[in-house]
């Protein structure tokens, strides 16, 4: 994040640019971006074959603490070591084949810098540049499934075959999306932005006291499908996770997209 007072830099990163008083006809030197050395030059990074700006803490190659720890859900000890490890997987390690029944796209999720989480969607400077986000997928997908820019799609998945988000008492949001066909993603991989689609945070209306509140459809604008990312069939309330630090897994569900 970036602050505009020293007094509103508080646990902020703080970007220091440095421009010349001094400059050179039609020629401008480059301002330096300073931020704990991440944008340091290349030829300052290295001393004596060494790396000037060291990390100086353990780093495990072997951890004999999962060794001696039992995973509960096997009973066996954990993997102590880097390896390669076959996803998506139940909690248990058994592999789950969603590819086979149909689901052939892979959910990945990003962030856009113009809308973030929860609250961008509230700034309506953000969202006049940015109002809504996209199912994105590559050009060889749209070809194959017969789909162009501006097409609505919803995103279904093994375990919401109804693309809907229930939010109960008889709630249903469906998971639906415009398509944008772009170049820069893999094949097979669908894509789309977090921070829109909400449902709450004054999208709706709300009655308070028997008084409504009505909502803004700008902060409801384009969809989320968190809901379609695959449920671990042992578990059954929880998505696919990390068994190890517990962590949700965003990048192994496999949905399909239905046109509407």
């Amino acid at each position: 994040s970036f602050c505009l007072s020293p007094a509103s830099c508080r646990g902020r990163h703080r970007i220091v640019l440095r421009f010349p008083i001094r400059l050179v006809p039609r020629i401008a030197r480059r301002p330096e971006y300073l931020r704990g050395g991440r944008f340091q030059a290349y030829q300052d990074a290295y001393k004596n074959g060494q790396l000037v700006n060291q990390y100086n803490k353990l780093v495990g190659i072997y951890m004999e603490k999962f060794v001696t720890t039992k995973h509960s859900m096997t009973g066996k000890s954990y993997l102590p070591h880097a390896d390669y490890v076959a996803c998506a997987a139940d909690c248990t390690g058994k592999l789950i084949d969603d590819r086979s029944q149909g689901y052939d796209m892979t959910l990945i999720t990003y962030k856009t810098i113009t809308q973030t989480k929860s609250r961008t969607s509230g700034d309506y400077w953000l969202s006049a540049v940015y109002p809504e986000n996209f199912v994105e997928i590559s050009s060889h997908d749209a070809r194959r499934l017969d789909l162009h820019s501006g097409d609505r799609v919803k995103v279904v998945s093994a375990s919401n075959p109804d693309g809907v988000w229930e939010l109960g008492f008889g709630s249903l949001i469906p998971m639906i999306g415009k398509v944008k066909v772009i170049e820069g993603i893999r094949p097979g991989v669908m894509a789309f932005s977090l921070g829109h689609g909400h449902w709450g945070y004054g999208a709706r209306p709300v009655v308070i006291d028997g008084v409504t509140i009505p909502g803004d459809a700008r902060r409801g604008a384009g969809f989320h499908a968190n809901a379609a990312m695959r449920v671990d069939p042992v578990l059954k309330n929880t998505t696919l996770c990390d068994t190890v630090g517990g962590s949700a897994v965003f990048y192994n569900s496999q949905v399909k997209l239905m046109k509407v």
